[in-house]
């Protein structure tokens, strides 16, 4: 499978993605358990259809340490007893972040009240600026159509 558009060629892109790493290594002062930002990352390439990052940021957390019994579960967290409160609250503020137009009122108050009693101030601006970014990312890979399957971990380092 061939991308429709190698973004990644583009010296214009070039300069975006530089940009959002930047944003994305920002988050990780935010302190975040480092379990979070993997199922955070996860979650919305998996509802955003997104192939590459879903490869991508499975294999990164493997190798990481996280069990891939849970991250298999990702999809499914609603109904999995594996997530701590913390983790549900990302994985919750997550979902309603990558689906904001699905509601009427963008995030709903019992998943923000659920998030705010989990996480500080820092770590909510770091939670919050991490779903946006990879939500940048999914649509930048969807709409190119980057294939997914040959991601290893480490690949931009």
């Amino acid at each position: 499978m061939e991308p429709r558009f190698n973004f990644y060629a583009s010296p214009l892109t070039a300069k975006i993605v530089k940009h959002l790493n930047s944003a994305a290594k920002a988050t990780e002062t935010a302190g975040l358990a480092p379990e979070i930002p993997n199922l955070v990352l996860l979650r919305a390439s998996q509802i955003n259809g997104c192939g590459f990052c879903t490869d991508m940021h499975y294999k990164d957390a493997v190798h990481a340490g996280e069990d891939p019994v849970r991250l298999n579960l990702v999809a499914a967290w609603h109904e999995a007893t594996t997530f701590t409160d913390a983790e549900r609250a990302a994985l919750a503020l997550t979902e309603e972040g990558t689906r904001i137009a699905d509601a009427r009122t963008g995030v709903d108050d019992d998943v923000w009240e659920f998030a705010r009693k989990q996480f500080s101030d820092d770590e909510l601006a770091g939670l919050i600026s991490l779903i946006a970014v990879i939500n940048a990312y999914n649509r930048l890979n969807v709409l190119a159509g980057t294939p997914a399957g040959s991601y290893r971990p480490g690949q931009f380092a």
